[in-house]
């Protein structure tokens, strides 16, 4: 047994030094000439997304504890990305992988599972986490967790993180401590390491979690109450949740902000103008966010760097964000909000700021 699983940690570690460091992207804003703005492109990572990471981490997690042996079957419950990153780490073991989803995830985040040669199993307006627990059961397999996991697989301290690996790139750069560094949170895995590394490292950067429409994550960060839940699950996929997840932390993080839907999916179309490619929603609802901070810096005269992310690339939403006919069935107009954004692009000024 033993034998097997110091392989299997080999073929992972073989995989990540394959793989090189994602870009940073500095984006150009010409009416804020004293604010410089950064993404940190992870949908270049093998499976195309930030996911990716927490994936190899959960992998190695349940290899290095004994949850994952020779023949485990894997399941996990997701809403997509973390799925496809995960099939690919379970064919690389030769392991069963199976995905409890919502039904109405993305298509080509299903026919990317399959290319990686794991199974979708989708549910109906159900329990996902339940449903991944009893099919675990049934098979002897190991219910990998992504929601209860995420915060404590990856060591926060370094070890070429992302927060580590941002602050290597940034060092060069004109302001190499950020002010700020914004993203959206799913698990909340990436926040939890990101907020734990600014406050071990000491640094004076702040961080800023986004959440979208039909999450509980903003609510519970006001109020502490652990046990609100939402009716509705988020429409930006991988990011929001409807329950507050055992991995969100919400002590590492300084600020928040509500971004609507519309917000977000007028984001993305300005970002494929901006930066010439396609990116997925959840981008947009972190780069709205980093325009609100950014638009506040401006306002009260401040200098500085801002940091986001890019999760992943627009190609996996054809059918769903960059499809007319879709925004138009599900109610999105977005025209106040690209009305915003190109004010906001040549003034450097929001029409309102939170």
């Amino acid at each position: 047994m033993r034998a097997w699983v110091n392989q299997a940690i080999e073929r992972i570690d073989q995989d990540f030094r394959r793989s090189s460091d994602t870009h940073l992207i500095k984006v150009e804003l010409p009416a804020l000439p004293d604010i410089d703005f950064y993404l940190k492109d992870e949908s270049t990572h093998p499976t195309g997304s930030l996911k990716h990471r927490l994936a190899r981490s959960l992998f190695l997690y349940g290899l290095c504890n004994g949850f994952i042996t020779e023949g485990t079957p894997i399941i996990e419950s997701s809403s997509g990305s973390t799925a496809v990153s995960e099939a690919y780490f379970a064919r690389l073991l030769g392991l069963r992988f199976i995905a409890v989803m919502p039904r109405g995830t993305s298509q080509e985040k299903i026919e990317q599972i399959r290319f990686y040669q794991g199974e979708c199993h989708l549910v109906d307006n159900g329990d996902i986490y339940g449903e991944a627990r009893r099919l675990a059961a049934e098979l002897g397999g190991h219910y990998i967790d992504q929601f209860t996991y995420a915060e404590r697989v990856t060591d926060w301290r370094g070890n070429n993180n992302i927060a580590d690996s941002i602050f290597a790139q940034m060092s060069c750069e004109r302001f190499p401590e950020p002010c700020w560094i914004i993203m959206s949170a799913g698990t909340g895995g990436t926040s939890a390491t990101l907020g734990r590394y600014l406050r071990y490292r000491k640094h004076q950067t702040q961080l800023c979690v986004a959440d979208p429409e039909h999450s509980v994550f903003y609510d519970y960060y006001q109020s502490g109450d652990p046990s609100i839940t939402s009716d509705e699950s988020s429409r930006i996929e991988g990011i929001g949740r409807p329950r507050v997840e055992p991995s969100f932390i919400a002590g590492v993080i300084d600020h928040m902000i509500k971004v609507p839907d519309e917000a977000s999916l007028a984001t993305i179309y300005f970002l494929q103008k901006l930066l010439n490619r396609q990116c997925g929603a959840s981008t947009g609802t972190n780069v709205y966010a980093s325009f609100l901070l950014m638009a506040e810096m401006h306002k009260k005269g401040q200098s500085g760097s801002v940091v986001s992310l890019l999760c992943d690339s627009g190609e996996r939403y054809q059918h769903t964000y960059y499809n007319d006919q879709w925004l138009t069935e599900n109610g999105y107009n977005l025209t106040d909000y690209t009305s915003k954004l190109d004010s906001f692009y040549h003034s450097g000024e929001f029409p309102v700021v939170f």
